[in-house]
């Protein structure tokens, strides 16, 4: 740490709020019975900080902390006052009664708090994890634990509830840098911070501090290496590096050394134990059973049980004896025909600071070799390595930026940025550069503000035009779906429109004819598509790099021309390039082309083609290993089961989606999951999740500029509304997405939400903004990329239609439904259809209905749409036997208990008074019956009770 750091405390804890709520329980609980919780986690990651944060919460009574020393053991109070606990204490029927007494606790719960307990002897541990396990004998009292997650838990302890502790997540960390920097960090800087941190804030908060504020601020260069020895070791704890025996110390040092060319967190146990006897002749030394306690063994393979102190073994060692173990296992690698994994270790076998330029070439040649079955990390270790032993600028520049897209596909846009910081200070000619700009932009579509990738992806277009043609239609394609993300219709044409030529140089046909509108500035883009666009850009474009070629004669530029060609509302021109992308699905085997004709299948309304294509993108994805790409699959086959009105299996997709998008740092995309299942929410039963999706999605779309994902939450959270009997609330947040003005949705999007306008509007009086939203539905429908839009336009004529219309409106709307899969929509508009018959006064008709309704609904799994429904048939008298016990059974038993007494006539007072609570406890808890059983009125929760007396359901 310079003497010079700006660097303050974090004012806030980040990221540990499921910590937080395990500890919260555990105090909560205290107020009336005892507990214990155990926090674990890798050295870093702030166990001690949430224990420190549970004894400054804890308020209901005193807090003690214990320590285990030489002369036994002591009692700290949050004060610091420290209390010798009497030997005669120290067993575990008496050990918390008396910490009670030494903290003058009476009647008040008492928490006792023990950080770092592994470190305890085995009596004490033993002592400690007995007491745990019946505290009731010391009246309420909490035992709070932290134990190191870097070694094996003391069986003492096992028997413990625990927490762990995780890694911060890219934003958390992000957030915490913001924090004790004021945000003053230089972007390549912060870049590398958080690549180095991985997620630890121990480590995170340890390299800012090692920083001047001329290096923090970019001013200056950053030491090297980053991550030293003395920080690693000051963040694991010194203690733990000092392995019992030279034997143990050579074991973890070759482990660790074999995981930096690993593609995995272990390794092949042969490997390391080969490597360990080279140079003895000696029989190899047997896998010690078990291993050193900061290993774990498993089928054969050897890993650290935290990868931080992997990475502190390595660093710490003496440098003789870390190229030793390094020289020792590229000797077994290569002895075994594993090229790449053997050099790399060779490389780092060298001196720091060698140049070695053949071995350089090799890495290189080796990294390219596209038959070599070896991963994109590994592949992007070999580039990094080979420009680090590369003293020529421009070859340097080129290796470093070959490294960031080999790590942009391996899901690791941490590393990729500070890869290209370092291409980019090495400079190169210009097609290396538009290499490096196409990963910087495509980096920031993933992850970052959508606004600033469309301007490296255009940039990437002009620098790669000369030399690689290609690339840089694809670069221009990248930058659509930036400008589409954004929501920028003008951006999206001209970005479409700056190919002008095809990648053989030859100029398209039509080219230098003015009267051609595939020529770019030709025509001017509409204030919105004459045709719009369906609910998905040409986001399967985000190609990685050179190492994707177009399959065919030119995919890129017939997705290009087909997708301004819809943009400009030409679908005659559209259809046929679009098609042919779509078709190459039949032939292509890459993840890369896999992608682009699902988006082009999802651009045409062919929703069947785009699940097709998206699940073999999906597949693809997988068995090359590409982590930056399986998210995108997911994102496109979760919006084509959307799409075609399957949303279990939207959820599910969009689920895995924004798991694998969250660990490949993919923020964006995971906006695009988190608003697929508020989507997907908002037809079930799940109020609290649909909105956590959507404060997630607009959390990021709001900072990043995802117009789309935007749009696509708060349509969720209308929809929503409708759902649970709230059209006011749905017309007023549709209304700002789909009436004209600049606070419109997205231009692609907004469309999707109109039915739901509309019947909210009308619900609600406002029959003239729908109306006046029919003409551009009306041409939306017509398009033909929505299976549904065609009968959805009947069914909104019918909302708005006089009785004397409405009838046959209903009926068309029906029939157009039975030309399109999707149970949701066709049963909405039997709902609808059935309220309209109830109250024209013919139940028998809007029985059926809404019993069709019905079934529809419980067949798709939408729960809320499916207690409005029955909240209609009980309106007619009609409710299935059941229904109502069904919807019963979801209440909590002092929930049953009101909804029992109000059914039988009783005023709030009166149910309080005969229930021992409150009027406000009553009031609460009937407004939760209300909503949960999708009632309006006292009456009608009547009725429900009543049925179920009738049926004898048991509830």
């Amino acid at each position: 740490m310079t003497g010079e750091t700006t660097v303050r405390e974090a004012v806030r804890i980040h990221g540990r709020d499921a910590g937080r709520r395990a500890v919260g329980a555990l105090l909560e609980r205290l107020r009336g019975h005892s507990g214990r919780l155990v926090v674990t986690g890798e050295p870093g990651l702030g166990r001690t900080t949430l224990l420190h944060w549970a004894a400054r919460s804890f308020d209901a009574g005193p807090v003690v902390g214990l320590e285990n020393g030489p002369d036994g053991l002591t009692a700290v109070g949050h004060d610091g006052r420290r209390t010798t606990v009497p030997g005669a204490a120290v067993a575990p029927e008496r050990l918390l009664a008396t910490l009670r007494a030494a903290a003058g606790a009476v009647d008040a719960p008492l928490l006792v708090w023990v950080d770092d307990a592994h470190q305890w002897d085995a009596p004490a541990r033993a002592l400690l994890g007995r007491a745990a396990q019946d505290p009731h004998t010391g009246g309420r009292v909490g035992l709070l634990l932290s134990v190191a997650g870097h070694r094996a838990v003391d069986p003492e302890l096992a028997h413990l509830p625990v927490v762990r502790l995780d890694p911060l997540t890219p934003q958390q960390a992000d957030a915490l840098l913001d924090d004790v920097t004021d945000g003053a960090a230089d972007p390549a800087v912060r870049e590398r911070l958080l690549a180095e941190a991985e997620g630890n804030p121990a480590l995170l908060l340890a390299l800012t501090r090692r920083l001047s504020p001329a290096e923090l601020r970019g001013h200056r260069p950053l030491p090297r290496p980053l991550a030293d020895a003395g920080t690693l070791a000051d963040v694991v704890g010194r203690a733990v590096l000092c392995a019992p025996s030279p034997e143990e110390r050579d074991l973890l040092l070759t482990v660790a050394a074999a995981v930096r060319a690993s593609d995995t967190p272990d390794v092949d146990a042969g490997l390391v134990l080969a490597a360990v006897r080279h140079p003895r002749t000696a029989a190899p030394p047997p896998c010690p059973a078990p291993p050193p306690e900061y290993l774990a063994l498993a089928e054969g393979r050897l890993r650290f049980l935290s990868p931080l102190l992997g990475r502190a073994v390595h660093a710490t060692a003496a440098p003789d004896r870390r190229r030793a173990a390094h020289r020792a296992l590229a000797h077994v690698l290569e002895a075994g025909g594993h090229r790449l994994p053997g050099l790399l270790h060779r490389s780092w076998s060298l001196p720091a600071g060698a140049s070695a330029p053949t071995l350089a070439d090799r890495l290189a040649a080796h990294a390219a070799d596209s038959t070599a079955t070896v991963s994109y990390r590994q592949r992007a270790l070999a580039y990094t390595r080979a420009a680090e032993l590369t003293a020529h600028g421009p070859a340097r520049a080129e290796r470093y930026t070959a490294a960031a897209e080999q790590a942009l596909l391996a899901g690791r846009p941490d590393r990729a940025r500070p890869l290209l910081a370092a291409a980019r200070d090495c400079g190169g000619p210009a097609a290396v550069r538009g290499r490096a700009e196409l990963v910087r932009g495509l980096t920031e579509l993933r992850d970052g503000p959508v606004g600033d990738a469309h301007h490296s992806l255009l940039l990437a277009a002009t620098l790669l035009a000369a030399d690689a043609a290609d690339q840089a239609a694809s670069a221009a394609l990248a930058a659509a779906d930036a400008a589409w993300s954004a929501g920028d219709l003008t951006a999206c044409l001209t970005a479409l429109g700056t190919e002008q030529c095809r990648p053989d140089g030859t100029e398209p046909p039509g080219a230098g004819d003015p009267d051609r509108a595939d020529q770019p500035g030709t025509a001017e883009p509409p204030d919105e598509p004459a045709t719009p666009c369906p609910a998905d850009g040409p986001a399967a474009v985000r190609d990685p790099g050179p190492a994707s070629r177009p399959l065919g004669p030119d995919p890129v530029r017939d997705h290009r021309l087909g997708m301004r060609a819809l943009l400009e509302g030409r679908l005659d021109r559209a259809a046929v390039p679009l098609g042919q992308v779509v078709d190459r699905a039949g032939s292509d085997d890459r993840p890369e082309g896999l992608l682009r004709s699902a988006a082009a299948a999802l651009l045409l309304g062919d929703v069947d083609a785009a699940r097709r294509a998206g699940a073999r993108a999906l597949a693809a994805a997988r068995h090359v290993g590409s982590h930056a790409l399986v998210p995108q699959a997911l994102e496109y086959l979760a919006y084509a089961e959307l799409r075609a009105g399957r949303h279990a299996q939207a959820r599910a997709h969009a689920e895995e989606g924004l798991r694998t998008a969250l660990r490949a740092g993919q923020r964006n995309t995971a906006a695009h999951h988190h608003a697929v299942l508020a989507l997907a929410g908002s037809i079930e039963e799940q109020p609290a999740a649909v909105a956590r999706h959507v404060t997630a999605a607009l959390s990021i779309a709001r900072r990043h500029g995802l117009a789309q994902a935007a749009t696509l939450a708060e349509w969720a959270v209308a929809r929503a509304d409708l759902g649970r009997g709230r059209p006011f609330d749905a017309a007023d947040r549709l209304g700002l997405l789909v009436l004209p003005g600049p606070r419109r949705g997205h231009f692609a999007v907004w469309r999707l939400a109109v039915p739901c306008f509309v019947e909210a509007a009308v619900l609600a009086g406002r029959h003239d903004e729908a109306r006046a939203l029919m003409t551009d539905f009306a041409g939306w429908a017509a398009f033909g990329a929505d299976p549904h839009a065609a009968a959805q336009l009947a069914r909104c004529h019918a909302l708005l239609a006089p009785p004397d219309r409405a009838d046959d409106l209903y009926r068309r709307a029906l029939d157009r439904h039975d030309e399109a899969d999707g149970d949701f929509e066709r049963a909405r508009t039997a709902l609808l259809y059935g309220k309209w018959l109830r109250r024209r006064r013919r139940p028998r008709e809007a029985r059926d209905r809404l019993g069709t309704a019905l079934a529809g609904f419980e067949r798709c799994g939408a729960g809320v749409w499916a207690e409005q429904t029955r909240g209609e048939l009980r309106a007619l008298g009609a409710a299935s036997p059941g229904a109502g016990a069904g919807a019963l059974t979801r209440l909590t038993p002092q929930q049953l208990r009101i909804a029992r007494h109000v059914a039988e006539g009783a005023t709030n007072r009166e149910v309080a008074l005969a229930l021992a609570v409150s009027t406000r406890t009553v009031d609460y808890h009937l407004r939760k019956v209300f909503a949960t059983l999708g009632v309006r009125s006292r009456v009608e929760l009547a009725r429900m009770v009543e049925q179920v007396e009738k049926t004898g359901a048991r509830v």
